[in-house]
């Protein structure tokens, strides 16, 4: 019976890990979670898209330091500790040691993780004479948009466990965009190893980490396989095995959750809670999220480069609506760019309102007085700011047609669906952010930045540099007050010219069965698998 029983997980698993030496708990041999989307890529450092973050970043990496959900004070990772310059120009990190590369069948490590993993990890991101900063025509969004990569002047290795960030000014988001899950350490033995065979585009389809599982298979549109890291330095791992069971759908994700097929499940929709809460097997997880979900539009596009149209389409919407029937009521509308948790919040009392009458006013100002055709462009995938994208697109469809402006929904496979996003090939289209930080910059930046435009992550196409002075002097003080005070005016300004329009701000669900445990809702980030067990 025994035999049996594991049969029957191994084959739900594909394949049982030989370990004869560790000794299992027959429920922990392996973890099926059901993901809504294909990775774009297994190395975090070249994507800010969430779907792949949550499959990799804190499953197979590492990062110096990190930010505690709860007291938002950093805590050390792979750095042990840190010290900062009088004058904010110098970083200095200690390194633990004792760290393990992951052992795979494609690379056996011959060393600890050291400062030379850290300068190269990070030096790939901004040295263009770097080997790999230019290999699978990499870019590098999150860190560009950021400016990260413009406010590094040197990383210097001080000896095997010292490393040292020389910056060109003082800057007071530094160390939480170095907390973020993009800010992972990788191999250069690996990477070493890879050059010097005229392979290295397989560093970032081949991962190699410090998390707590490592890379086995990869198959598209069916599943992502990884093994526990059986040396991982931070505490053992529970689970032999963790499947990422990719299904777009998101009534087949939930009916894998009712059959058993998938342990944990991401993202339901309000809509399905009701039923997934019925049930005594099944346990629904539910956090405040620091996020947004918007509606973008592509500012250099007529007529959508003409405020006057954007304020338009914005009061043509019945937001209200909206929440209720994608959202359920498990969200709040928006009441500023920023989420009421962040702690620069500034509620604005100018926020677009459903007035149809004022939509067609705002038009006719702009010469549109016989309406115009446009796209709206629809996410394929359920996310925490946005629940369902395409039955929203189908209700603000209807609003447009109100006053005169036909809208055709479009929607891609969500790689393919970023990537054109990217080129800025839509008109207007329906996003969102969730925070890695609970910085307030990392919802302005990284979006709306001049930067971001310049590393095709800003969707609005927007970039206004008197919106970016106001985020260059935020970042220059670390008065929260001051810091406060600049963020007040920069969400003042998004909701004046509306380069995107905020929309909501949604909850974060999780639906898994009774026995799994260790996973925990953050209110920023990825999702964290190291901990997960069966009891």
């Amino acid at each position: 019976m025994q035999k049996l029983l594991l049969g029957t997980l191994c084959t739900m698993l594909l394949g049982c890990i030989d370990e004869p030496n560790v000794k299992l708990n027959e429920k922990n041999q392996g973890l099926v979670y059901c993901a809504e989307a294909n990775p774009m890529t297994f190395n975090p450092q070249v994507t800010t898209t969430g779907s792949t973050i949550d499959l990799i970043a804190n499953q197979l990496y590492d990062r110096l330091i990190s930010i505690d959900p709860i007291t938002a004070e950093f805590r050390p990772e792979l750095a042990e500790s840190w010290g900062v310059s009088d004058d904010g120009t110098t970083v200095t990190f200690y390194l633990r040691k004792g760290v393990q590369f992951h052992r795979t069948d494609y690379f056996t490590p011959s060393r600890e993780m050291n400062a030379d993993d850290v300068v190269f990890s990070f030096d790939r991101l901004f040295n263009v004479y770097n080997p790999y900063h230019f290999v699978g025509d990499a870019t590098y969004p999150y860190f560009q948009s950021v400016g990260v990569d413009q406010l590094i002047q040197d990383i210097i290795k001080i000896d095997d466990y010292t490393v040292q960030f020389k910056l060109f000014n003082a800057e007071s988001s530094f160390l939480s965009n170095l907390a973020t899950d993009f800010a992972v350490i990788t191999s250069k033995e690996y990477a070493d190893i890879l050059a010097a065979t005229d392979n290295k585009s397989q560093f970032d389809n081949k991962p190699i980490g410090t998390g707590p599982y490592k890379y086995k298979q990869y198959l598209r549109d069916n599943l992502v396989r990884y093994h526990k890291n059986e040396f991982y330095w931070k505490h053992p791992v529970a689970m032999s095995q963790l499947v990422f069971d990719i299904t777009t759908n998101n009534t087949s994700r939930i009916a894998k959750m009712l059959t058993k097929e998938c342990d944990v499940t991401a993202h339901p929709s309000a809509s399905q809670l009701a039923v997934l809460s019925k049930r005594a097997d099944i346990k629904v997880d539910k956090a405040e999220n620091l996020n947004i979900g918007y509606w973008a539009f592509n500012t250099e596009k007529e007529p959508f480069d003409n405020s006057l149209v954007r304020k338009a389409l914005a009061h043509s919407v019945d937001f209200n609506k909206i929440l209720q029937a994608v959202f359920y009521g498990n969200g709040q509308v928006a009441k500023s760019y920023l989420p009421p948790a962040s702690w620069a919040f500034s509620e604005q009392d100018n926020m677009p309102t459903y007035n149809p009458t004022l939509a067609r006013k705002y038009l006719d100002m702009a010469g549109y007085e016989e309406g115009f055709e446009m796209t709206i462009w629809a996410m394929p995938v359920s996310r925490i700011y946005n629940p369902n994208a395409r039955k929203m697109a189908e209700l603000i469809q209807s609003d447009l047609k109100q006053i005169g402006v036909t809208a055709r929904i479009v929607e891609y496979e969500w790689n393919t669906f970023i990537e054109r996003i990217g080129k800025h090939e839509h008109d207007s289209v329906l996003l969102g952010w969730v925070a890695d930080t609970p910085d307030p910059d990392n919802f302005f930046s990284p979006l709306l930045s001049c930067t971001a435009t310049f590393s095709d992550k800003n969707p609005a196409n927007w970039c206004n540099p008197e919106f970016d002075l106001l985020l260059t002097k935020a970042l220059d003080t670390t008065d929260i007050e001051e810091r406060k005070a600049f963020y007040a005016q920069a969400q003042a300004m998004i909701v004046d010219q509306l380069p995107l329009v905020p929309i909501a701000h949604g909850m974060r669900f999780q639906a898994s069965s009774k026995e799994v445990k260790g996973i925990d809702l953050k209110p920023f980030g990825g999702i964290s698998l190291a901990n997960a067990r069966k009891q």
